[in-house]
């Protein structure tokens, strides 16, 4: 679950998602983290102790600041907590090359760059979350695949022959774009299925350590 806001609202966002996602079987939250609102961090350190509660996510753009500025506060603290972290990429704020002087100093943060092919930042470049993951030494980048971007011809199967399947994991950016839509591009990409499968369900397996998830049909 994503809950967005500015300022105060996101402490407010976060107390909703805290309180609604348990009352929904097999859902789970990401606790927003604003570093221009530091009490944001005493709030995720509180969610974070909640099974339901997985992973952080911070947006750079939707929040005005610039990664570069605030980098080693927020991987300081993804260490600290140890969870995945979902972060938007690709636009001004959030250039994915930005994100891995702060990968390399924090080897044990582990952050997905958002939107495969997403190169708002720099003049529509598609390959910005791919050559951040080849950039960074310790292995602690991965890309998802949401973005209206990952329809671009051959650019699903570019990443995976470039960085390997094991770096990407299925987004949807629900509700922005039809989930089918995005589900559809990795089902009829022209990869491999144990590639397919690693994409749409075991890396997130592994990343987010939920290995009592079972499986459900071809690739889920």
């Amino acid at each position: 679950l994503l809950t967005r806001g500015l300022g105060q609202p996101v402490l407010a966002a976060n107390d909703a998602a805290y309180r609604d996602v348990p009352a929904t079987p097999g859902l789970l939250q990401y606790v927003i983290v604003n570093p221009l609102h530091p009490e944001t961090y005493d709030q995720a350190r509180r969610m974070l102790q909640a099974p339901w509660c997985v992973g952080i996510k911070v947006h750079p753009e939707e929040h005005s600041y610039r990664i570069s500025d605030h980098g080693d506060a927020l991987f300081a603290f993804f260490e600290e907590t140890g969870v995945p972290v979902k972060a938007h990429s690709g636009c001004p704020n959030s250039l994915p090359a930005d994100f891995v002087p702060f990968a390399n100093r924090f080897p044990r943060a582990r952050v997905m760059l958002a939107h495969l092919g997403n190169g708002n930042g720099a003049n529509g470049a598609l390959d910005l979350q791919v050559r951040a993951v080849q950039a960074a030494s310790h292995g602690n980048l991965w890309i998802d695949t949401s973005s209206a971007r990952s329809i671009v011809p051959r650019l699903v199967e570019w990443a995976v022959d470039e960085v390997g399947a094991e770096r990407l994991l299925f987004g949807s950016d629900t509700p922005l774009y039809h989930v089918a839509l995005q589900r559809e591009r990795i089902d009829c990409a022209e990869i491999s299925d144990p590639a397919k499968q690693l994409i749409l369900r075991d890396n997130a397996v592994r990343l987010f350590g939920l290995q009592t998830l079972p499986a459900s049909g071809r690739f889920a």
